[in-house]
């Protein structure tokens, strides 16, 4: 069994602890392309970057920073986490990450996701109500930009196009296309259906109680026609390292609590994070995976084989924590988590 570790990152800019002040934009991005080249040096499998268009968070157009770092890496695969597929045109999608799959001498994937906010819904001129059908529509639409290099479309939401020729082509024969849900029924049906590989945010509560959905999901796709090999599952997760598990533990915190505030303060039933509640998602049912390598190793072993899945990416780079210490725990989880965890399934 043969599993992939990564790194993922929605490039967030939200204060550093004791500073009162957080990162430009500018500056952020340029770590993030420092921060893809260690995980490349250290033998990460995949780093992937997240769509946002607000002020809190530096990446509007992850495919740049992506392609930054597509020419200063060798090994590592580069993913959007995620595009945000209902309001871009899925023709540029393909084009823009066929040209980091060249950039890259075919390490380029693409995670299409509904995403997490709406911004940019009127940034781009897209009606909120038509939500489910932009997503559904562009997702087909660029499925069909990857099997046939003319595309002939009938549009609803998206352009009508007749037999034009989209370029460059992927240099992988099989592009890989990943579909993000943050553990929507429905969703997982209609990935499992198409025999997409799926990501799943597992990013409160217990994490393993995404074993069901990944039951369903492995069902339909099989029984649509699909294989175990195409039906793969990935689960990505906020998590923090450092030599010392306690002081992990301490410092993960701060950068926590002001970016799930900071973002739950937007959403309904929203709760503010005590310290209580913090330690409880960092514990053994939690979906953290902070403290030192030995604990987050034994932590993500525990959730692949619960989960059975494919690919695991820790939400390590935050926006509130120096950039020094990113690329320390960055080393950490290249050169002591990665190994202990490859090694468990092999």
């Amino acid at each position: 069994m043969v599993i992939e570790l990564g790194i993922s990152t929605f490039g967030e800019t939200t204060p550093l602890e004791k500073k009162g002040y957080a990162l430009s934009h500018a500056e952020r991005i340029r770590n993030m392309v420092a921060e893809i080249e260690l995980a490349d040096q250290v033998g990460l499998d995949i780093y992937a970057i997240g769509e946002h268009h607000r002020e809190d968070f530096a990446v509007s157009a992850p495919e740049i920073v992506l392609a930054a770092g597509a020419v200063k890496t060798r090994q590592i695969r580069l993913s959007s986490a995620v595009t945000i597929l209902s309001s871009i045109d899925p023709i540029r999608v393909y084009q823009q990450y066929a040209s980091i799959d060249a950039l890259s001498q075919g390490r380029a994937e693409i995670m299409a996701g509904r995403g997490s906010f709406v911004e940019s819904f009127p940034l781009f001129g897209y009606d909120l109500a038509d939500y489910e059908e932009l997503f559904e529509e562009k997702l087909a639409m660029l499925l069909k930009i990857k099997e046939k290099e003319y595309l002939s479309w009938q549009g609803k939401h998206t352009q009508t196009v007749l037999e034009r020729p989209v370029y460059p082509r992927a240099v992988q024969k099989d592009f890989p296309i990943w579909v993000a849900t943050g553990g929507n029924l429905d969703s997982t049906v209609k990935i499992a259906e198409k025999g997409l590989p799926i990501t799943y945010a597992a990013i409160g509560g217990n994490p393993k109680s995404f074993a069901g959905l990944v039951s369903i999901y492995k069902k339909i796709g099989q029984r649509s026609g699909y294989s175990l090999e195409q039906l793969k599952v990935a689960a990505h997760s906020w998590g923090w390292l450092s030599e010392d598990h306690e002081q992990a533990i301490k410092d993960y915190y701060y950068p926590t609590k002001i970016i799930t505030d900071h973002i739950g303060r937007d959403r309904p039933h929203w709760q503010e994070m005590t310290y209580d509640s913090y330690l409880e998602a960092v514990g053994p049912e939690g979906a953290i995976f902070a403290g030192d390598p030995d604990h987050v190793a034994e932590k993500i072993i525990n959730l692949v084989k619960e989960l059975q899945l494919n690919r695991f990416m820790l939400h390590l780079p935050v926006g509130s924590m120096p950039h020094e210490e990113t690329l320390k725990a960055i080393k950490l989880y290249g050169e002591k988590v990665a190994p202990k965890v490859r090694a468990y399934f092999q």
